[in-house]
């Protein structure tokens, strides 16, 4: 007959529940972190996936924005995004002659179907406003869409410590709440007319 530890061990706790969510977290970054993140013959890159063991694309295009996805397990994501945020603080940090110029802060944008925006910020702000307040990190909601999309941009910008604090806890409101209704995705600089010529060369 089972024990009662091993029966309550079945289910698992509940952070380890938490743990076996799969969580997608979409980013935009410009030309120069992109650089950073990919490094010299895609090493850097490389070396994130294998060390957090998250799945990361970042999107092709020549246009100066682009989207680098993280998914994976909470945990994974989160190790993926701890790295990502020392590289850009690191890379960006460092002064022409390569001696960093104090911790500057680094910025991440974070991409969120607007249908969950809403319980990000809270009650009359609450919400953001104990996320800031908690971690020291400053985040900003934009208010307006991206272009052609359903999504909006979350800006978090401070030293990569609390940016992860910061980021934990955005993806932890995104969890509770999913998103209502369908989500159009943002593409950076792509026009309608860009994505049917890419439709129809696929067809073709």
């Amino acid at each position: 007959m089972a024990s009662p530890d091993g029966a309550s061990g079945v289910g698992g706790s509940p952070e380890e529940t938490e743990l076996s969510i799969t969580l997608t977290l979409r980013m935009l970054m410009h030309g120069k972190e992109i650089g950073s993140i990919i490094g010299k013959k895609g090493e850097t890159v490389k070396r994130i996936r294998e060390q957090s063991s998250a799945r990361i694309t970042i999107s092709e295009g020549s246009c100066p924005e682009r989207i680098t996805t993280i998914t994976g397990s909470t945990d994974a994501v989160f190790r993926a995004v701890s790295m990502i945020a020392f590289k850009l603080e690191e890379d960006l940090g460092a002064g022409a002659d390569g001696v960093s110029a104090g911790r500057a802060p680094v910025t991440l944008r974070l991409v969120i179907p607007a249908s969950q925006c809403g319980s990000l910020i809270g009650k009359a702000g609450a919400k953001i406003r104990e996320i800031r307040e908690s971690t020291g990190a400053q985040v900003q909601v934009a208010g307006d869409l991206l272009p052609n999309s359903t999504e909006r941009a979350v800006t978090v910008s401070g030293v990569p410590d609390t940016i992860i604090q910061c980021v934990r806890q955005i993806c932890a409101v995104i969890l509770e709440s999913p998103p209502k209704g369908a989500t159009i995705p943002y593409h950076p600089g792509l026009s309608l007319g860009t994505i049917l010529l890419s439709a129809n060369q696929v067809r073709g």
